[in-house]
């Protein structure tokens, strides 16, 4: 993916993770969401669950998290969850 630094293979600090991502309009083209938008989950399927389109709150693999060049904690959507 274009545009973020990849995970270290030698720590743990960036990671692929199933998350519920707060999106006012969820976009292909938009990658980078707050670390305030993003609650992590356990699995796949507990993302699944607890989405929520109708508030805004869909399942989406992310990575991170990362800093910004700005100083902020960012996540990547890597793909978002159906």
């Amino acid at each position: 993916m274009r545009g973020f630094v990849p995970p270290d293979p030698q720590t743990n600090v960036s990671n692929v993770q199933f998350a519920i991502v707060y999106a006012p309009r969820r976009k292909a083209n938009r990658n980078r969401i707050p670390h305030s938008c993003v609650e992590i989950k356990d699995s796949k399927e507990q993302a699944m669950e607890q989405s929520r389109p109708e508030a805004k709150r869909y399942a989406a693999q992310v990575l991170g998290p990362s800093k910004s060049s700005e100083g902020q904690q960012i996540f990547y959507v890597m793909q978002w969850l159906e």
